[in-house]
């Protein structure tokens, strides 16, 4: 018997009917929950309708998209389906158990989205006119690259840079940590040299958030092109890397903690940059 059908749908708008985790796309897209699938299809699964809007209001190519069954009739779902079929995805609908097993939650929303993946080369992020980037070393936990990059767009920062080895920012994790802002913010990736080389090329400003800043983030000077680099959670940036950098500030900490977050402490730097500029883009 096979695993999927067509089903004509409201007003007939043809949509596959899955019946089956045993359906090769939906093998596919459970797959893509592993790094190694992730990079060799150059896919990755964002949860929820908004993620969908995102990803088309952003001009970013949907592959698949999986529904329920039971709200792919519902105006706004249909409507929704029939943009991302437009846009060259493959429309499909299951179950909800189906679903489940796609997206690896007991209860998943209602729409479950594979898009391809976009890397902006480094080189295509200006240094030149207003400019305010983040810079990640090495940072590991996607949760917390999730969150910089949500916070990242709320700041209006104009990308995102991975420096070193750092985690899949297309994990499920991290996808779902940017709350939709991973398909608004530009994102490069680039080793040390290239990292320091693309600021040579310029009057762009590395600020780096570090335990041995001389002065508070507060009294850094975030001029018209800085880029914010903060470390990796554990060990923090190499002295190689510090020592590259135009300034090092320190975030002022009163309790017993130790440290902040990386998310937060990322936050603090990239709101006071902002703040700097008087709240302007």
């Amino acid at each position: 018997m096979s695993n999927s059908s067509r089903d004509t749908g409201p007003r007939g708008a043809p949509f596959e009917h899955i019946t089956s985790t045993a359906n090769e796309a939906a093998k596919l897209l459970k797959s893509l929950d592993r790094k190694k699938e992730r990079q060799e299809t150059g896919l990755f699964l964002a949860e929820g309708a908004h993620f969908a809007e995102e990803a088309l209001g952003n001009g970013w190519t949907p592959a698949y998209a999986f529904a329920d069954i039971a709200i792919a009739g519902r105006p706004a779902t249909k409507d929704l389906l029939q943009r991302l079929r437009e846009r060259g995805a493959r429309v499909l609908t299951a179950t909800e158990k189906v679903l489940a097993a796609v997206s690896g939650k007991d209860n998943p929303q209602g729409i479950v989205t594979a898009v391809h993946q976009r890397h902006t080369p480094l080189g295509q992020l200006k240094i030149t006119g207003r400019r305010r980037y983040v810079a990640l070393y090495e940072v590991r936990d996607p949760g917390n690259l999730g969150t910089v990059i949500r916070t990242a767009d709320a700041a209006g920062c104009d990308g995102v840079i991975l420096v070193g080895q750092t985690c899949d920012p297309f994990s499920i994790e991290a996808v779902r940590a940017t709350m939709g802002s991973l398909f608004a913010v530009p994102l490069a990736t680039a080793t040390p040299d290239e990292f320091f080389g693309w600021r040579d090329d310029g009057t762009l400003r590395i600020i780096a958030a570090s335990m041995h800043g001389d002065h508070p983030h507060h009294e850094a000077t975030y001029g018209d092109r800085i880029c914010i680099l903060l470390g990796n959670e554990q060990t923090g940036l190499p002295a190689e890397v510090e020592s590259a950098c135009d300034e090092l500030v320190r975030i002022p900490m009163a309790g017993r903690a130790e440290s902040l977050n990386l998310a937060i402490a990322a936050g603090v730097m990239i709101y006071e940059a902002w703040r700097a500029r008087g709240y302007e883009r």
